[in-house]
Order: structure tokens, then C-alpha cells, then sequence
């Protein structure tokens, strides 16, 4: 069983040291260390026959990546990282699925569902290969398109300081919550929170950058968007339903860095969460001046609140205009 688990996982036999791994390669060793550490991978020492001939097919790639005169070392590094640490998560998400499909996380397992786990994964390991791959290609073509669309911006336009809409939602009372649900109930509504607005995001036209338990960070292009999606998540929450949600979102610079977004305009946005009452949105003044006179929206400006690291802000509540 154990061979057959890991010939299944690792698509191959162990068959070299990092030592041979490396000189198979055309890889120095220490780089190949450094590669092995960027993508996240548990340290091995270099005698240790725990490579396979993926191990030295892709360690390869980067080989080549390294002569071709346009990759630097640093910057096959970063690559790396980014691989590593979004397919980290990736790979603990999806064996989470795939083990939830077959055992109960109440009771221990059997080992007739070990073998069914084993099964399955035999029946999806090629097929989540291609799929990733695929879907990896997209998400390159909708980020390609999105920084070749900054680029080509005009005067102004610095691809380090875009500018967006930047929204948080959290749960509210989560830490309540937390105590009164068991570890299954927890991982149900958070997971169905990240889904509910990753869907959201995704329909009006914003993307989920991330999620923090409790919490999510969301980005849109067009103010308009992220309004919807803030007033949507609001809305799709409280009562019966669950717990509520509120929201706060701000328009302005923000700098992307490794997939997520950095800046005044996010603090701000994490900030008009913290002060949005239960089931309400928040909105930055950059973000009532651009949904003024749109016809959706109704905007109520509030009192000037202090805000922690931004002095006093002006927030807006933002409700959706009723027909």
C-alpha cells in the first residue's frame, strides 16, 4: 500500500538523490536546494533517494529557463515561490474534498474507506492534472489581459499604483459563533462563506482575492461592481440565513503584490468595515463621488468617524435604490 500511495502521488517511483537530481538537471546543487525550499517542499538530505524522474523533468525546465538569457536566478526563485505556496494550499483543499466525499471527520477511518479515498484518487489524480492546468492557463490569459490593460493606460497610469475599488466583508460575531459550533458546523459556514463570495465577485465582475476565516478581501475594476458585490454578500446573509455580514469598501491606488493588494485604499476599506454596523456597507468618499447619480444606489453620508492609522475618514452607507 504505501509504494502504491506514493507511486499514485507522485506519478513516479523515487528513483535519485538531490545530488543526481541536480547534475541530471544541468542544475547547480545549492540552486537546487533553493528551488526545493521555494516551493514549499520539506527539507531532504542530498543522499536521500527521494526524487523522480518528474523531479528531474522539472527541475530541468528551469535549467533551461535559467539559459535562455531573459529568467534570472531571482527571478526563477519568485516563480517557484508563487507555484509553491498557491499549490500548497491548492493540494491541502482539494485532498480535504476528496477525503470529506468518504469519511465521516466524527469518526476515525476504516480501512475499507481508506481504500475508497485511494480509489478515488486513482480516478482523479490524471484528470485534476489536466484540469489544472487548464484552468491555470486561463487565470494567466484574465491577468494578462488585465496588466497588458494598466500598460496600455495612457499617462497617468503607473502599474504599481492601479487604481480600483478594494471591498472586506467579514461575519459578524464570528469569534460567538466559533464557540457555539463544533470544528464540522466552523468549516461548513466558512467554506460556504469564501464560495458564497467568490460566486458573487466573480458574477459582477470583481475577483476574490483572498480569504481570512471570518473574512474576505475583494478588488473590482469599476466602483459600480464592487458596490454590487458588497450589497450582494450583505444581503445574502443575516435572519434565518446565518450571521450577518457588513461590509466597507474604498476607491483609490493600490499596489498588487503576489496575487493580493496592498495600500492606503485597502486599509481604508478594512477600516469602513470595522465601523459598519451589522448588515450595512460602507463606502470611501472616492467611491459616493463615482456611484453619484447612478440610479442603483443611494448614498447616505454619515458622520466623520476616526479611523486607526487614517485620521478621520468620511463614510457613506450605500443601499441599493428600490424600484
Amino acid at each position: 500500500m504505501p509504494g502504491r500511495i506514493e507511486e499514485l502521488l507522485l506519478g513516479a517511483r523515487p528513483r535519485y538523490t538531490r545530488k543526481e537530481q541536480a547534475a541530471l538537471a544541468g542544475l547547480d546543487l545549492e540552486f537546487a536546494r533553493r528551488l526545493w525550499r521555494a516551493l514549499g517542499l520539506a527539507e531532504l538530505p542530498d543522499d536521500a533517494v527521494a526524487f523522480t524522474e518528474n523531479d528531474v523533468a522539472a527541475a530541468r525546465i528551469t535549467a533551461e529557463l535559467r539559459t535562455c538569457g531573459e529568467v534570472d536566478d531571482e527571478t526563477a526563485i519568485r516563480l517557484a515561490r508563487a507555484m509553491g505556496q498557491t499549490t500548497a494550499r491548492l493540494a491541502e483543499w482539494q485532498v480535504d474534498i476528496i477525503t470529506a466525499t468518504v469519511l465521516d471527520p466524527r469518526q476515525p477511518p476504516t480501512a475499507g474507506q481508506a481504500e475508497r479515498v485511494l480509489r478515488l484518487a486513482e480516478l482523479l489524480m490524471p484528470r485534476m492534472e489536466a484540469l489544472i492546468g487548464h484552468a491555470w492557463r486561463r487565470q494567466v490569459a484574465a491577468a494578462g489581459t488585465r496588466a497588458l490593460a494598466v500598460a496600455a493606460g495612457g499617462e497617468g497610469v503607473i502599474p504599481s499604483r492601479v487604481p480600483m475599488a478594494v471591498g472586506f466583508a467579514d461575519l459578524v460575531s464570528f469569534t460567538e459563533l466559533s464557540r457555539e459550533l463544533d470544528e464540522v458546523e466552523l468549516a461548513a459556514l466558512v467554506e460556504g462563506f469564501e464560495a458564497t463570495a467568490a460566486d458573487i465577485a466573480t458574477e459582477d465582475g470583481g475577483r476574490l482575492v483572498k480569504a481570512l476565516g471570518d473574512e474576505v478581501l475583494f478588488i473590482a475594476d469599476e466602483p459600480r461592481s464592487a458596490a454590487r458585490i458588497a450589497l450582494r454578500l450583505v444581503g445574502a446573509y443575516g435572519g434565518e440565513l446565518g450571521p450577518d455580514v457588513r461590509s466597507g469598501v474604498a476607491h483609490g491606488p493600490v499596489l498588487p503584490v503576489m496575487g493580493d493588494v496592498f495600500g492606503t485604499t485597502v486599509n481604508l476599506a478594512s477600516r469602513l468595515t470595522a465601523l459598519a454596523r451589522p448588515g450595512t456597507v460602507l463606502v470611501d468618499q472616492e467611491m459616493a463621488v463615482a456611484l453619484a447619480g447612478d440610479d442603483d444606489f443611494r448614498l447616505t453620508q454619515i458622520v466623520r468617524r476616526p479611523a486607526r492609522g487614517l485620521g478621520l475618514v468620511q463614510p457613506f452607507v450605500l443601499r441599493a435604490r428600490m424600484s
